[in-house]
């Protein structure tokens, strides 16, 4: 099954899914990520919306996805705010000129695109070289026991979700052409990061 297949199937009850998480750590989380945001950003990954009502209203908002019915809940987060811009886009090649965004953005996005490294590149040409690609993602532990735990339950997660929890994001990151500018550890030592980047 497709990862867009996969995401169809799962729209109705994705925000449920995620209902305890978003409680005890995402909100604040995105909080931090959203703060202070201005000019033009691409969110990359957008899925139902769960973002905008954190960015400020002076920005100017972008948001692709890959799964329409993910996209059209999305949708209906985002009615009636005109700084809002909702489009069905592949991360992997992305339908914008070169250096057109102060901020692209990913939260807990790059687990599922099949290649994460291309996105990113994608992301990196996108982005002003003044601006900055934020990523809210959860990866490989660098502490052996942890990554283990990851790396065996992997299989489990990518068949019924499509979501890898063993990801590489820094060092794809780094693949993509990008210079990491801060990485902070969030949660269960380093599995969840937040990365500043510069194209």
């Amino acid at each position: 099954m497709s990862i867009i297949s996969k995401y169809d199937r799962f729209s109705h009850v994705y925000d449920l899914m995620e209902t305890p998480m978003e409680l005890m750590r995402y909100g604040d989380w995105r909080r931090e990520v959203f703060a202070g945001l201005k000019g033009r950003v691409l969110e990359v990954g957008v899925g139902t919306g769960k973002n905008i009502p954190y960015y400020p209203d002076d920005c100017e908002m972008v948001g692709i996805d890959i799964s329409s019915k993910m996209l059209a809940r999305a949708k209906r987060r985002a009615a009636g705010k005109k700084n809002v811009s909702l489009l069905l886009m592949d991360a992997e090649h992305l339908g914008f000129i070169d250096d057109c965004f102060d901020y692209v953005i990913t939260t807990f996005v790059l687990c599922s695109i099949p290649d994460p490294a291309a996105a990113l590149k994608e992301m990196g040409r996108v982005c002003k070289p003044q601006g900055t690609v934020i990523t809210l993602e959860h990866m490989r532990s660098r502490n052996k026991i942890i990554a283990s735990v990851e790396d065996l339950l992997n299989p489990v997660t990518t068949g019924l979700t499509g979501v890898n929890i063993n990801r590489e994001t820094v060092e794809n990151i780094r693949k993509a052409g990008l210079t990491v500018a801060e990485e902070k550890n969030l949660a269960l030592k380093d599995v969840f990061r937040l990365i500043r980047s510069k194209p």
